[in-house]
């Protein structure tokens, strides 16, 4: 099992938790990167697909839930999500850093093609980068057009016509204490990525592979778990309207299913 980054831990338990409100059902997934979030879905029972623009994503997927792939619970697409014409509604959208790729008409359109593919109770869940005065060397390698407030969130939603269910800050403060530790090793590693297109960073940071930032020695696996890392969930719970907050979480849902629900 893959030694997983704090951060990304502290992401996955407060989804995890958030999750176990809402009964199985339907997912699509866009930007699956590793398949982490697939992985807890799955493991509660949602069947789905999951949407990624990099066919070696769409692969590893494909390897690391053959079973759930020839149980006909998951598959894994090639395809861009705002160019689907998905038929079969699904209880559930998410996103995990996906968004914040978008150019802002694109932001508008992605909401579009989500409404479009949810059922009318369903929900939309989106993680994404937080606090705009902690930019940094990743945003940059990684495509970033934005790092996100509560209240831009809020005015995204209002100006999309969605109604925001829930809203909150993860990882604080872990994330930044670890944040200066972070910066120099993903701009050793990966600064020639800067010569990349937007595009093509974006493909690159759902498989990046920055030794004790992204991936870790199996022996940290006793340190970086979920029991260990328990504390640190419930301090970032007590601080989830911090500003300073490295990313947001959020749930929404059209208004029009908002009212139906």
């Amino acid at each position: 099992m893959a030694v997983l980054p704090p951060g990304t831990i502290l992401q996955l338990m407060y989804l995890d938790e958030r999750l176990r409100r809402l009964p199985p059902g339907r997912f699509i997934e866009i930007g699956p990167g590793s398949g982490e979030i697939t992985q807890v879905l799955l493991r509660r029972g949602w069947t789905g697909c999951s949407y990624d623009l990099e066919p070696r994503t769409i692969r590893r997927l494909q390897e690391r839930f053959a079973a759930e792939v020839s149980e006909h619970r998951f598959s894994a697409v090639n395809q861009d999500f705002l160019s689907t014409d998905e038929e079969s509604k699904a209880d559930l959208v998410i996103s995990c850093m996906v968004m914040e790729h978008l150019e802002d008409p694109m932001q508008s359109q992605f909401l579009r093609v989500a409404e479009r593919v949810l059922k009318p109770s369903g929900l939309m869940i989106g993680l994404v980068p937080g606090s705009p005065a902690h930019w940094g060397i990743e945003d940059d390698i990684a495509g970033h057009c934005r790092r996100y407030t509560r209240s831009s969130i809020e005015a995204l939603a209002a100006a999309n016509q969605w109604s925001l269910q829930h809203l909150a800050g993860l990882t604080f403060p872990v994330s930044n204490l670890l944040l200066p530790i972070s910066n120099f090793l993903v701009k050793r590693s990966e600064s020639s990525k800067l010569g990349m297109s937007q595009l093509e960073r974006t493909k690159e940071s759902g498989r990046r592979q920055v030794k004790f930032k992204t991936h870790f020695p199996s022996v940290l696996g006793m340190v970086l778990n979920r029991s260990t890392m328990l504390p640190a969930h419930l301090i970032q719970k007590r601080f989830s309207r911090s500003e300073k907050a490295l990313v947001l979480y959020f749930e929404a849902k059209p208004r029009s299913g908002a009212r139906n629900g």
